[in-house]
C-alpha cells in the first residue's frame, strides 16, 4: 500500500486514537465500581470497603490522568490534519464536543480533585456524592463525544447550504439523539464496564494467588463478577442493536461485516465464518447460519438485507444523482442571489447525493466531466476492505461471549461456592486482563474502518477532508505522536503495576482496629456470602 497524504493522516489520526482508547474503558468502568464499593462502605460502615474504594479509586486517578493527556492531542488534530473536514462539517460537529468540554469534563475534573483530597474533609455521604458525580461525569464525556462520532456515522438532523458551502444543524435534538450515536454510547461504556470488571477481577485473582490482601480480593472478584456478568450479556444485546440500526443507516458497512455479496432472500442467513474473497466477490468456505442475520438486522422474516453488489450499483445511481445536484451547486456559486429559482429546486431536489459526486473527484477534478468508467470505479469505492472487517468483527464477538462465561463463573462461585475459586480458574483471569482491550479496539477498528470511503457518511469523502500538509510534516508528527504515546502507556504501566504491587496499603490499621472491636459480633456471622467479613470455607 502506497502512502500518500491522505493515508498518512489516517495512520496518525487512529494511532492516536487507538492509543487513546486504551485509557478510556478502564476510566469508564472503574469510575462506577469505585462508586458502587464507596457505597457498600456507606451502607455497613465497614472500612475494608473504605480500603478498597482507595486502592481501585488510585488506579482510576492514574488511568484518568493519562486518558486526558492522550485526548487532549486528538482534538487538535481536526484542525491541523482535517482542516476542510472542521470547515466543512465544524459547525455540527464541534457542538457536542464543546459541550463536552464545557458540561462532562469539568464536572469530571472538579470532581476528581474532592474526590481524592475529600476524604477527611466531607462526611461520609457527602463523599459518596462525590464518588458518584465523578462516575457520571466520566460518562457524560462519552456521551457527547459519541453523539460526534454518531453523526458523522448518520449525518441526521443537518443539511449543506449552498450558499456558505458549508453543513449546518437544522435540528439540535435530531443529531443528540441520533439512533446510531444512543446505540453506540450503551455499547461503548458497557464495554468499557466490561474492561473494568476483567481487570479487577484479574488483579484481585493475582492477590489470590499470591496469598495477599485476600479479603480485598474476594470482595473485588464478587462486585467485578456481578458488575462485569450484567456488563457482558449488556454489550451482546446492545451491539444487536447497533446491528439493527446499521441495517437502515449504513447498509453497506453492514454487508462487508457479513462478507454478503449478493442480496439473499429474506430471512439472510449469519455467516459464522468464511474467507472473503474481494476480487471474486464471494466469501469461500462459508457456514452459514440460517434466519439469523436477517432476524439481527430486520427483526422481520420477510425484509430482505442489501448484499455489496446491489449497494454498489445503488452507489453509481447516487453518483449520477450528485453530478446533477453538483452541476446546480456550480451555477449557484457563479450566479449567487440571480440563480433561477429553477436551478435551486433542481439542486434541493438531488442535493442529498451531493457527497457521491465528490467521491469523483479521485478520478477528476470537475466530477461533470467523469467517465462512466470513472462513475463505476467510484461507486466500488464504496466498498471497505471486507476481509479486515469481516474477522475483526468475528473476534470482536467472540471475546464477547468468551467474558460472558468467565464473569457467569466466578459470579457462580462466588454465590454458591463460598467464594473459594480453583487456582486454574484465578490464572485464567490474570492472563485475560488484556483481552477486553483487544475486543475494544476491534470494535472501534469496524466502526471506524467500515466507514470508509467516507469521514462523515454519504456527505464528505475522508480524501477530501484533510489538511494540505506536506508527506514530511506528517512523518515528523507521527513519529512525535508515536513515542510521546508511547512513553505515556510505559509511565501508565509502570504505574499501575507499582500500585498493584504495593496493594491497598492506606487505611489496614483502620480495618484491622475495626475487626478487632467486631470480633464477637463477626464469630456469630456464618461467613456467608460476599459481603461477609470472612468468607465460607
Amino acid at each position: 500500500m502506497e502512502f500518500g497524504l491522505v493515508e498518512l493522516s489516517r495512520l496518525q489520526f487512529a494511532m492516536t486514537a487507538m492509543y487513546h482508547f486504551l485509557f478510556v474503558p478502564l476510566t469508564l468502568g472503574l469510575s462506577i465500581i469505585v462508586a458502587i464499593m464507596e457505597t457498600v462502605y456507606v451502607m455497613t460502615g465497614r472500612p475494608i470497603w473504605r480500603q478498597m474504594t482507595k486502592f481501585w479509586g488510585t488506579l482510576f486517578g492514574i488511568n484518568f490522568v493519562l486518558g486526558v493527556a492522550t485526548g487532549i492531542t486528538m482534538e487538535f488534530q481536526f484542525g491541523m490534519n482535517w482542516s476542510y473536514y472542521s470547515h466543512y462539517v465544524g459547525d455540527i460537529f464541534g457542538a457536542p464536543l464543546a459541550i463536552e468540554g464545557l458540561m462532562a469534563f469539568f464536572l469530571e475534573a472538579t470532581f476528581v480533585g474532592l474526590f481524592f483530597f475529600g476524604w477527611d474533609k466531607l462526611s461520609k455521604t457527602a463523599h459518596l456524592i462525590v464518588a458518584w458525580l465523578v462516575a457520571i461525569g466520566s460518562n457524560f464525556s462519552a456521551l457527547w463525544i459519541l453523539i460526534a462520532n454518531g453523526w458523522m456515522q448518520n449525518p441526521i438532523g443537518s443539511e449543506f447550504n449552498p450558499d456558505t458551502m458549508r453543513m449546518e444543524m437544522t435540528n439540535f435534538f435530531e443529531v443528540v439523539f441520533n439512533e446510531v450515536a444512543q446505540a453506540k454510547f450503551v455499547h461503548t461504556v458497557s464495554a468499557g464496564y466490561v474492561t473494568a470488571s476483567v481487570f479487577v477481577l484479574g488483579v484481585s485473582a493475582w492477590y489470590l494467588l499470591k496469598g495477599r490482601h485476600t479479603e480485598l480480593a474476594r470482595r473485588s472478584i464478587a462486585i467485578a463478577a456481578a458488575f462485569g456478568l450484567a456488563s457482558a450479556f449488556s454489550v451482546v444485546i446492545l451491539g444487536d442493536e447497533s446491528g439493527y440500526s446499521a441495517t437502515h443507516t449504513q447498509k453497506m458497512k453492514l454487508a462487508a461485516i457479513e462478507g454478503m455479496w449478493e442480496t439473499q432472500d429474506a430471512p439472510a442467513s449469519f455467516t459464522l465464518v468464511g474467507i472473503p474473497d474481494t476480487e471474486a466477490r464471494e466469501t469461500h468456505y462459508a457456514i452459514h447460519i440460517p434466519y439469523v442475520m436477517g432476524l439481527i438486522g430486520t427483526r422481520s422474516l420477510t425484509d430482505e438485507i442489501p448484499g455489496v453488489d446491489q449497494l454498489v450499483a445503488e452507489a453509481g445511481e447516487k453518483i449520477r444523482s450528485g453530478i446533477v445536484a453538483y452541476d446546480a451547486l456550480m451555477t449557484i456559486r457563479e450566479q449567487r442571489d440571480a440563480t433561477p429559482a429553477e436551478v435551486r429546486a433542481t439542486f434541493e431536489e438531488h442535493s442529498g447525493d451531493l457527497g457521491f459526486a465528490m467521491l469523483l473527484k479521485r478520478y477528476v477534478d470537475d466530477p461533470r466531466l467523469a467517465t462512466e468508467a470513472q462513475i463505476t470505479e467510484a461507486a466500488n469505492d464504496t466498498v471497505p476492505s471486507v476481509g479486515p472487517l469481516f474477522w475483526s468483527f468475528r473476534l470482536m464477538v467472540g471475546l464477547g461471549f468468551s467474558f460472558i462465561a468467565v464473569m457467569l463463573y466466578f459470579f457462580f462461585r462466588t454465590a454458591f461456592k463460598g467464594m473459594n475459586y480453583p487456582r486454574w480458574a484465578l490464572r485464567l483471569a490474570v492472563i485475560i486482563i488484556p483481552a477486553p482491550w483487544i475486543a475494544a479496539e476491534l470494535g472501534w477498528f469496524v466502526s471506524e474502518f467500515g466507514r470508509q470511503p467516507w469521514t462523515v457518511d454519504g456527505v464528505l469523502p475522508t480524501a477530501l477532508s484533510v489538511s494540505q500538509l506536506s508527506i514530511a510534516d506528517l512523518l515528523i508528527t507521527l513519529a512525535g505522536f508515536m513515542i510521546f504515546y508511547t512513553v505515556l502507556f510505559i509511565v501508565e504501566m509502570g504505574l499501575m503495576l507499582k500500585y498493584i504491587k504495593k496493594g491497598p496499603y492506606m487505611d489496614v490499621a483502620e480495618t484491622d482496629t475495626w475487626t478487632e472491636r467486631h470480633t464477637q459480633r463477626l464469630r456469630a456471622d456464618d461467613g456467608k456470602g460476599p459481603f461477609s467479613e470472612t468468607p465460607a470455607e
